[in-house]
């Protein structure tokens, strides 16, 4: 455990000096950061919208007929998840992009130039189910997350499931190496990929597994407060060993310490209908329109969290709701990830 002062006790984002990047972007619910500062944004229109240093902007994505746009109704778009909707992305060694896609189902590999292969539709002889996220290990394996195989998917908040799982890809193939999860949504490594970190979207909570050397999972544990003010969507470590957590709908980013303490770092959310999203929880009572009714205004539906700059200090916020990137400098670096 690091022997210095924690740089984010007693630290919040300044508000003003946070800064946007992008404009008109569909769905980014993951941002990826190249070492030169491209970005690559998830994108509703069935690909990734790249975003250069200068800021130009490139959609990059196959012909999609059926991808949902802009103008699609709610309950199409956030509910239904019709049409291709990128959400988990990773880099691969050759630097093409892994997508867990949202509205197909499906597990996707995409070039730079947008050209798609279809990888995965299903395990074990079953659809695969909500894919949500994807990332990569230093050992090339990819991590697979599934948050449940209920559709429309909102309905599993309410019934309390335990049906989202983590699938492993290797040179085996792909396999489910844990399950029982409510709600599975993001995965990190600690830095010496020893614990998978496990974010349960539902069950409010993190939880962590040891590692095996074949890639099997070990014990699981939850990892800070056993139940957290919101719901978990992205995450990710700095440095320091603090743990970066976004509380999608209601919009706050929060931090799990080493100790386990919970920092605050950032509420943009909306106090009164966030009190109303966590009543209707409690009594499983939640309706897609209490949730749509629920957000900030800085990165709507605060999702993804990454690290990225030639420091790794500069955070970007994804949302699924928001047309931009918000972003501000962090006080300590973010943990490097493999990239490619």
């Amino acid at each position: 455990m690091p022997e210095s002062r924690n740089p984010l006790k007693g630290w919040q984002v300044d508000r003003a000096a946070i800064r946007t990047i992008g404009h008109d972007l569909q769905r980014p619910e993951c941002i990826l950061a190249e070492r030169d500062g491209t970005l690559w944004a998830a994108d509703a229109r069935g690909g990734a919208m790249r975003i250069a240093p200068d800021g130009t902007q490139t959609l990059v994505t196959p012909r999609v007929e059926h991808a949902a746009g802009a103008g699609s109704s709610f309950d199409d778009r956030y509910v239904q998840s019709q049409g291709s909707l990128p959400n988990g992305m990773c880099f691969l060694a050759n630097g093409d992009i892994l997508i867990a896609n949202w509205g197909t189902d499906h597990v996707e590999v995409m070039t730079r130039e947008g050209h798609l292969r279809t990888l995965f539709t299903e395990i074990d002889g079953k659809p695969l189910g909500k894919a949500n996220f994807v990332t990569r290990d230093s050992k090339g394996r990819i991590w697979l997350t599934v948050t449940t195989r209920m559709q429309p998917w909102t309905d599993s908040i309410n019934a309390g499931v335990l049906d989202g799982y983590i699938a492993l890809i290797d040179e085996r193939g792909i396999r489910i190496v844990a399950e029982g999860f409510g709600g599975t949504n993001e995965v990190r490594l600690d830095a010496k990929e020893e614990w998978l970190y496990v974010v349960e979207s539902n069950a409010r909570r993190i939880v962590r597994l040891r590692i095996r050397a074949d890639g099997s999972l070990g014990e699981r544990e939850v990892y800070g407060p056993y139940h957290l003010p919101g719901f978990p969507d992205g995450f990710a470590f700095d440095a320091y060993g603090n743990l970066w957590v976004t509380l999608i709908m209601s919009d706050i980013l929060v931090a799990i310490t080493p100790e386990g303490e919970l920092l605050t770092l950032l509420d943009d959310s909306n106090p009164e209908a966030t009190a109303k999203l966590n009543e209707h929880y409690a009594n499983r009572t939640l309706t897609p329109a209490l949730m749509a009714a629920t957000h900030g205004t800085l990165a709507p539906w605060m999702a993804s969290l990454t690290f990225g700059g030639p420091d790794l200090r500069t955070v970007y916020l994804g949302s699924l709701r928001g047309t931009t990137i918000p972003c501000f400098t962090s006080p300590v670096a973010g943990l490097p990830l493999v990239h490619w």
